[in-house]
Formats: structure tokens, sequence, C-alpha cells
């Protein structure tokens, strides 16, 4: 399998597609067809040039999306060796933009575990310190995000961009920068998680008065109640992303 060549993207590149620029598309199609193991850790990818000519694109356009696939750690390239894929736990998963590729499609059940394990590791102890250490305007961030996750629905893009806003304000009201250095993962976890449940279920369990007893907690520097209340909010949403995962077509 290791000296197999791998052909890129099947299709033509001509045009931007949306925000996207054409090495983007092209990363983010080639980054897909890693996650969804069509081209294995070990594949080794077909040459510059012959790249670039089958899609139609410049070899400046195919060389910046195997730079940007590089950085994820989902590919490497040395000279007269080729660009091979790496093994998956050389893969930055953490990264938003690969979060989004995996969950343009159906996610792996294991990878969703292993992310509300992560988030359970982090964020009740994340809730401790911000009931600790918040301050009033952090609190008051954290209120005015509620305030918009309440009026929009998590199905809307207001709504979910609000609830990236609260557990990033959870981050920084620790006060930690180690922690608030994993907002920007946590909050695309966050996202994607949720846009991921409303697209498989009708009526989602409302959510938000589980990130209510996790802001009456913090507002009340109750640093027990906190903890519990986060760990309590992220059992119930990985109940529901089973659940979202168990229906058909998931």
């Amino acid at each position: 399998m290791g000296s197999e060549r791998k052909d890129g993207p099947e299709r033509k590149f001509t045009t931007d597609e949306g925000s996207l620029r054409i090495h983007q598309a092209i990363a983010r199609d080639m980054g897909t067809a890693i996650l969804t193991g069509r081209h294995k850790p070990g594949d080794l990818f077909e040459g510059e040039i012959e790249a670039s000519e089958r899609l139609g694109v410049s070899r400046t356009a195919y060389r910046e999306a195997i730079r940007i696939l590089i950085a994820k750690g989902m590919l490497e390239s040395r000279p007269k060796a080729g660009t091979r894929v790496l093994p998956r736990a050389r893969w930055n998963v953490l990264d938003p933009e690969m979060l989004a590729w995996m969950f343009a499609g159906e996610p792996d059940r294991a990878f969703i575990r292993d992310l509300f394990e992560l988030r359970g590791v982090i964020e009740p102890a994340a809730a401790e310190f911000a009931a600790r250490r918040r301050t009033d305007d952090q609190l008051a961030i954290m209120d005015a995000a509620l305030a918009e996750m309440e009026r929009y629905g998590l199905s809307t893009p207001e709504g979910r961009a609000a609830d990236q806003r609260f557990h990033n304000a959870i981050l920084a009201a620790t006060h930690n920068d180690a922690l608030e250095a994993l907002a920007s993962s946590v909050g695309a976890a966050v996202s994607w998680t949720t846009t991921f449940k409303h697209r498989k279920k009708l009526l989602p369990r409302d959510p938000l008065p589980d990130h209510q007893a996790v802001h009456r907690a913090i507002a009340a520097r109750d640093t027990a109640a906190a903890r519990n209340a986060m760990a309590e909010l992220l059992r119930l949403a990985f109940a529901d992303m089973d659940i979202a995962l168990s229906e058909p077509g998931a």
C-alpha cells in the first residue's frame, strides 16, 4: 500500500468556489478524501505536474494546496520520495478547518467520542476556574451570548455563533493563556457537533437550560456547581449526538 500512487481530487477546478480560492478548494477536497479513507496513510500522490494538468490548475495552486495539508500534518513531501499521506496520529485533528471537513460528511463515531472526552476534560475545569476568576465584563459577554441563543435558537447560524461565544467566554474567564489558546478548537467542535445534530434531528432537545445552569453557577462564583453543570451539559450534548448518529442516514 505504501508505494501505491494516488490521484488527487477527480474534478476540475476552474473558478473560485464561494469564498474559497482554488488552492483552498483543492486542499479541502484532498483533505476530505484522506479523512474518509479514500487516501490512506502511506499512499503516494502523483507528481505536481501531472496533478495540476489533470485538475486544470496552475502548479502554484496545487503546490499551495499541498502546503496547507502539510501544515495540518496530513501529508509530507520530500524531494525524490514524493508526497505521502501521514499516519492519523500526526494529523492536527483539532484544526478548525479540518473539523469542518470532517463534519461536511458523516463524522466518525469514534472521533465524536474523542471530541466529547476532550471537552469533558477541558470545559468542566474551565467553568470552575471561570467561576473563581471571571470579571463582570466577561459575565456580561456570557449574558449576551445566552440572550442570542434564546432569540435565534441553535438551528440557526446566529444561534450557533452565540453558542461558540458563550463557550469561548468561559475559556477567556479562566485567565489561563494555555486554556484560552484552545478556544478556536473548542469553539469549532461546539459549532460543528451542533450543526450536525440539527441537520439530523428536526426537533432536538433544547440545550439552553443547560447553558443557563452553567452561567448561574459562574455568576454566583460557585466553583463546584460550575464544574458539575458543565459536566452535565456535556453529558446531555453527547447523548443528543449519539441519537443523531443513530438516525437513518447517519
